[in-house]
């Protein structure tokens, strides 16, 4: 049996989940990076979205936004280590999906300057021989329930503090002989973000 709303009953006057807040976070730290709205602004609309309780209540947060076009998440990348390694580093667009073998040569995910408009990614990886390497930024977090350690084992090494608008990495497979890591940028890795930073007009 569906349930009827009343005649007076207006859209406005429903519930928010949580997950539609998140979507509002999203799009408003996105507006901030275009440039359409300030930082000061963008504290204040933050706190209404996050303690939202209606319809009402979110949709003036994003009404003189330029809606978002949908992007398609494209087909699955697949990275395989081989005997010679790989790695996808640098500026990538991320898929709803990657998977990563290690293969004999390691493989490494560096999702520190890619490019990623998606809630959740899913990666699915295999440790193999050489391990796989996967490196968040900062505020990024990983759920790691899916994840077989293997004789590798996985060692999660990230902070559990996700910032609201970031994705969240859902992470499969099993860590095989050699093991997947999951860690923020090191020392070398945050000097080198530092200098491509500096660099960018």
């Amino acid at each position: 049996m569906t349930a009827e709303y009343p005649e007076s009953f207006h859209r406005g006057e429903l519930r928010v989940s949580h997950a539609e807040r998140e979507a509002v976070v999203a799009r408003l730290n996105e507006a901030a990076a275009e440039g359409r709205i300030d930082l000061a602004e963008l504290d204040e609309r933050l706190e209404q979205a996050l303690t939202a309780k209606t319809y009402a209540d979110l949709a003036p947060l994003t009404a003189d936004l330029p809606p978002v076009v949908s992007l398609d998440p494209g087909q699955p990348l697949v990275l395989k280590g081989g005997l010679h390694g790989a790695a996808r580093v640098g500026r990538w667009q991320v898929p709803a999906k990657v998977v990563a073998y290690g293969g004999m040569g390691g493989a490494k995910l560096d999702f520190t300057q890619a490019d990623c408009r998606l809630p959740v990614v899913e990666v699915e990886a295999h440790g193999q021989m050489a391990g796989v390497t996967i490196v968040l930024p900062d505020g990024w977090a990983v759920e790691t329930g899916g994840m077989d350690p293997g004789l590798g084992g996985l060692r999660d090494k990230t902070t559990s503090d996700r910032l609201p608008g970031t994705p969240l990495i859902r992470l499969t497979g099993t860590g095989g002989p050699a093991g997947v890591v999951v860690r923020h940028p090191n020392g070398f890795e945050r000097r080198r973000l530092k200098r491509i930073s500096a660099q960018r007009p």
